[in-house]
């Protein structure tokens, strides 16, 4: 290897490391809340259900970027959320954890998680999402303080309808002489092939069911007896089964009819009881439970969290743009501005230009499920917009910082990036002074190395 080869190897080290020094980029600033809840109520029932949240918060945004928050949830002891009835698949767990936003901006930030369920019965574990996720789009400068708040869990059952047949003595209850026939002809038509049947009076048969409507399915036939159907409290209702829909008695036997159906009740814990009224055979063959879809979740269900622990407060701070594509109204923060009084600009020409996004006002936070616009607090500032009037838009702006504009530009009164602190010019000195001393000591050591060798050619 020849010695300007090695002179030029000793300063190329010199100057990566001087590069390494001062081109290294700082990592992405972020702070992982660890809040504690204690579930009571609904699906978490009278003894609490603990859970631990980690939430993953950059402290360092930027004016016009989302700001999002990841949610990851786990349980801290052994009792889980449970399901209160018997369900098909298609149920849903929801939550919803708040966090309040205070300081320059004001509101609440809501994370969303639902995990769909398999089919359930009473009192079998819930699967809950295992994370959250929200996101808030941020349009001011300024520092924004984050305080964990209380969390929901719901369950939503799913809609549809559930045929019990009438050998689920786990969810039929008789009371009185019943006999199961397991085998009935085909030409009947009972559900299932089977039925059940009292011939004394008085004799019920009972269902609790979680929804809003029932059917009662049985048979209609001569020679049966009359039944009364209550629901709840309701104990008008009365069917003949040995009469059609249209009141003409009927010959035939024909099993699996809907004798009495009820869809308007309100969603929640509902008893059904038949009652034979007379010494004559009643059938049953089936109840149906109904539910209707629900816009909102039933609070019947709904599980209260509440934070038992966690630091008090997060800071956010929220950066202007480096090269911002638009000047602020003014260089000191957010201020309102009298329409009835405007304050002349120190241009001649008017406002006339559509900004690329538009932002609602501070009051209404909520323009998706998952986003928020979080609006300065305690102020009110009024967005630029297009307009095709000769009369100019009076904006308040203050003195350009750029008094002549270059060639071409337009004369916006940006001010000019800010200068750097005295650490950044000690920093680039420092590194300009490695490069040299790197390569004066390559030539030093070339030098030497020729001199020992019989002279420098």
């Amino acid at each position: 290897m020849s010695r300007w080869r090695k002179a030029l190897i000793a300063a190329g080290v010199g100057m990566a490391a001087s590069a390494a020094l001062v081109m290294t980029p700082a990592e992405a600033e972020s702070f992982n809340l660890v809040v504690n809840y204690s579930c009571t109520g609904g699906i978490a029932g009278n003894n609490p259900v603990t859970i631990k949240a980690r939430v993953n918060i950059p402290t360092v945004v930027e004016v016009g970027s989302a700001m999002n928050l990841s949610w990851t949830l786990e349980y801290t002891n052994t009792r889980r959320f449970l399901s209160p009835d018997y369900f098909e698949a298609g149920a849903l767990t929801s939550i919803v954890a708040n966090m309040k936003l205070d300081g320059a901006w004001n509101g609440v930030l809501e994370a969303h998680g639902t995990q769909e369920q398999s089919a359930l019965q009473p009192n079998v574990r819930l699967e809950t999402p295992a994370g959250l996720s929200s996101s808030a789009h941020l349009t001011e400068e300024g520092v924004i303080q984050l305080r964990p708040q209380g969390m929901t869990v719901d369950f939503i059952p799913p809609a549809g309808v559930v045929t019990i047949n009438n050998d689920e003595l786990n969810r039929i209850k008789y009371q009185g002489p019943w006999v199961h026939d397991p085998a009935t002809p085909v030409e009947y038509g009972d559900h299932l092939r089977d039925v059940h049947t009292s011939p004394q009076v008085d004799s019920t048969a009972r269902i609790d069911f979680l929804g809003t409507g029932f059917e009662y399915i049985g048979r209609r036939m001569p020679g049966v007896s009359k039944v009364r159907v209550r629901v709840d409290d309701d104990t008008t209702g009365v069917v003949d089964p040995t009469k059609t829909e249209s009141g003409q008695p009927t010959n035939a036997i024909n099993g699996n009819v809907s004798l009495w159906k009820r869809v308007d009740l309100p969603y929640g814990k509902h008893t059904v009881i038949i009652r034979n009224l007379d010494n004559a055979p009643i059938h049953l063959d089936a109840f149906k439970v109904h539910t209707g879809a629900m816009i909102e979740p039933p609070t019947l269900h709904r599980a209260n969290c509440v934070v038992t622990s966690a630091p008090d407060v997060v800071e956010i701070t929220v950066k202007g743009h480096d090269a911002p594509t638009s000047p602020p109204p003014t260089t000191t923060g957010p201020t309102t501005t009298p329409p009835t009084s405007p304050t002349p600009t120190n241009t001649g020409t008017p406002t006339n230009t559509a900004t690329g996004t538009h932002s609602p006002s501070p009051s209404s936070q909520y323009t998706h499920p998952g986003i928020v616009i979080v609006g300065p607090g305690g102020t009110s500032t009024a967005t630029p917009t297009a307009s095709t009037s000769a009369t100019p838009t009076v904006t308040k702006y203050v003195r350009p910082q750029v008094v002549k504009t270059p060639k071409g530009g337009v004369n916006t009164g940006e001010a000019p990036d800010p200068p750097m602190d005295s650490g950044a010019y000690t920093l680039i000195a420092g590194g300009s002074a490695m490069i040299m001393g790197s390569a004066a000591g390559g030539l030093v050591l070339w030098r030497r190395r020729a001199a020992h060798a019989g002279g420098v050619k």
